[in-house]
């Protein structure tokens, strides 16, 4: 279970630019559930997510996780449990290593390094199982550097990185935006996959032209969060 309770936070505290982007703001997600977060560009829903993550610090309240006070927890120890996919298909990925040296990184997420072999190559026949359940042929081009990638499937390997360990939550920063209509079903299939599969709390955003000043957050078909600055 993910929980905020009594957020605060300001940008620009005590000057003419002072903004509120959140004041004694509580939200409660139960595991297994999908929440979609849908706000104009601006609106807070990103900055939301930096601060689950631990990339913005909340000037009051807390932030649980299944009971667990994260609020004054590093970013990079947040991440241990946390899966994020961003918009840019380029983030989430080493553009530079081979789609293998990108799993193994993913693979061995939360494990302390030494000096030995970043590949382990008994897991080779795994990662192209995993790889070959996606459709896209990238079990072909283990080898291949993930920089000369197509978006979609850069993105597609940023959503399986993601997941490839054990998470308490996936999130899902506009992951489809930048992609084409195609390329852009072929990660919804595979998201859809992921929540059926796993058990994970989702957290997906999405841009709302309707109202440019409003975030919505929807936790179920019949209810609706509504948050106004």
């Amino acid at each position: 279970m993910l929980e905020l309770k009594g957020i605060h936070k300001y940008y620009n505290p005590g000057t003419v630019n002072e903004m509120c982007l959140f004041q004694n703001f509580n939200l409660t997600i139960d595991n297994g559930e999908f929440v979609s977060v849908v706000g104009s560009n601006g609106s807070g829903k990103t900055s939301m997510l930096n601060i689950i993550c631990g990339s913005i610090p909340v000037d009051g309240g807390k932030i649980m996780v299944n009971g667990v006070d994260i609020t004054k927890k590093k970013d990079f120890i947040r991440h241990q449990s946390i899966g994020r996919v961003f918009q840019d298909p380029s983030k989430g990925t080493c553009p530079s290593m081979t789609i293998l040296e990108n799993l193994a990184i993913a693979d061995n997420k939360g494990k302390t390094y030494g000096l030995g072999r970043g590949t382990n190559h008994a897991r080779i026949n795994a990662y192209r199982e995993l790889l070959a359940s996606v459709g896209l042929g990238l079990e072909d081009k283990m080898h291949t550097k993930v920089g000369a990638l197509s978006g979609g499937q850069r993105q597609t390997l940023a959503l399986l990185m993601a997941t490839m360990k054990p998470i308490e939550f996936l999130i899902l920063d506009e992951h489809t935006a930048a992609l084409d209509p195609k390329t852009a079903e072929i990660v919804m299939q595979l998201t859809g996959k992921i929540v059926k599969e796993k058990k994970y709390i989702i957290i997906k955003l999405s841009e709302n032209e309707y109202n440019k000043k409003a975030v919505y957050i929807f936790k179920q078909p019949d209810k609706m969060f509504l948050i106004e600055p």
